[in-house]
């Protein structure tokens, strides 16, 4: 296939050719390219088809696009921080600027690093003894659990949530699939390893290593919770 970034140019110029600017992310601006790797464009629009999302192949590449309007651009990335997981401000972060004719671009890149370096919304109280309370629920059916079938299962969500977690009192930002994977192991390696070293045995029949790890992660946020947990007033 064609070189990435000029294929994304090229993109954007048969596409959009009024577009303010745009920008390149994903994997294939990195050693992480793999040959499934797909090129994710954000493009900004003055008005439609803005706001829109579209995927295609193009020139034998795989295109994921995002195209929106400088006011959706901030419209989602308040949405996406509020939930402590933005896609739209780690690829204008992290991505390539392709093509900027008024600044818009470069702009929009500032203020996606600054917020980005700043941080997701700190955890409340709340939240974390309620992310405590999930963990360890899910914690006492791992030891209780002999069906191997739904053993699977609950270390799957055990481990997206015990990642989650670690994350999320370290004021770090969330991710999806193998972001997750990405994020944690940026933030704290050996957590990263230990819980998927751990999930590996536990699906293959050990689960007591990865338990023990889980526990590790409980003290992280405060210990263990459930008995005495409570949700009062509106949830």
């Amino acid at each position: 296939m064609d070189d990435p970034v000029l294929t994304a140019r090229e993109l954007v110029q048969d596409r959009f050719p009024a577009a303010r600017a745009a920008f390149l992310a994903g994997s294939v601006l990195t050693d992480r390219r793999t040959p499934t790797s797909d090129l994710d464009i954000v493009v900004l629009l003055d008005g439609p088809p803005a706001p829109s999302r579209e995927s295609l192949v193009y020139r034998g590449w795989p295109v994921e696009l995002f195209v929106q309007t400088e006011a959706i651009w901030h419209s989602f990335a308040d949405q996406e921080a509020a939930k402590r997981r933005s896609p739209l401000l780690a690829m204008c972060a992290d991505g390539m600027l392709l093509t900027d004719t008024d600044g818009l671009g470069a702009s929009l890149q500032d203020e996606a690093r600054k917020r980005w370096a700043a941080g997701p919304p700190p955890l409340s109280d709340r939240e974390r003894d309620y992310q405590r309370y999930v963990l360890t629920d899910l914690l006492d059916d791992l030891r209780g659990c002999t069906d191997p079938v739904e053993r699977v299962y609950l270390v799957s969500h055990m481990l997206q949530r015990a990642s989650e977690l670690v994350l999320l009192v370290r004021g770090h930002w969330l991710g999806g699939g193998k972001w997750l994977s990405r994020r944690l192991a940026a933030a704290d390696p050996r957590v990263h390893r230990a819980l998927s070293e751990a999930a590996a045995q536990a699906i293959a029949g050990d689960p007591g290593v990865f338990a023990v790890v889980v526990a590790e992660v409980l003290d992280l946020a405060g210990g263990p919770l459930w008995d005495g947990y409570a949700i009062r007033g509106r949830s």
